[in-house]
């Protein structure tokens, strides 16, 4: 075992909280601590700090929420296709025709009746709306291409809306029925396991590293090597 895994040997586990080495490793360990200078440095038995311990942990969470998908993602054209549909009515392309203001006036008022018109209303998109604000003159651009997609009955939440382009997103998503990829991000991304996996490996590692120690009980004395 010692070839492959040295972390291993002579390990103990009827006591783990206590200690993970036999007394035959704990005698040597203790003759080493006492014996060897250390360069000069006497070092304590003392357990693992607290806050360190919450530190690696905060870490690791705070990396996971940071790339989570919960926000920062660009807008998918599905967010503004209510958008398009109002800036097409009646009430709306009067306005933005309407000789006796002037044309930012005009947008200005339009866009505020639409999202009034928007407000009354639940969406599952009311929030990134609110990201993701757009005027007049981004929604002349990119309500052709929507148009365009919408009468191609696709997913519009798998185009991204980048500046005045609508393309397909980069996002490689879960697998379909039908076998192609989806364009959107996962709630749950393969890489969250890889994470997990080196995340939990590397905890058990230092465990069974500081466990293979003597106990915190024991005390060693610095006046034999010092």
């Amino acid at each position: 075992m010692s070839k492959f895994l040295p972390l291993l040997d002579n390990l103990k586990l009827n006591h783990p909280l206590h200690t993970l080495s036999d007394d035959k490793m704990l005698e040597e360990a203790k003759h080493i601590w006492e014996h060897e200078s250390l360069g000069g440095i006497a070092e304590n038995n003392n357990p693992l700090p607290r806050p360190v311990v919450g530190l690696l942990i905060l870490t690791f969470f705070t990396a996971i929420a940071w790339t989570f998908p919960l926000f920062g993602q660009r807008p998918n054209a599905a967010i503004y296709t209510d958008y398009v549909a109002l800036m097409n009515s009646q009430p709306v392309q009067r306005v933005l025709t309407d000789d006796t203001i002037t044309s930012s006036e005009a947008d200005e008022k339009a866009m505020e009746m639409i999202e009034d018109a928007l407000a009354k209303y639940d969406s599952p998109y009311a929030f990134q709306r609110t990201q993701h604000p757009i005027s007049m003159n981004d929604l002349r651009i990119m309500a052709p291409r929507i148009i365009e997609l919408q009468n191609q009955h696709v997913d519009l939440e798998e185009y991204s809306i980048i500046g005045g382009d609508v393309v397909m997103a980069n996002f490689f998503g879960n697998t379909k029925e039908d076998g192609t990829v989806e364009r959107k991000q996962p709630w749950w991304d393969k890489g969250y396991t890889v994470a997990m996996y080196w995340f939990f490996g590397f905890c058990i590692a230092v465990i069974i590293t500081v466990k293979r120690l003597p106990p915190i009980t024991w005390k060693p004395d610095h006046t034999i090597a010092h």
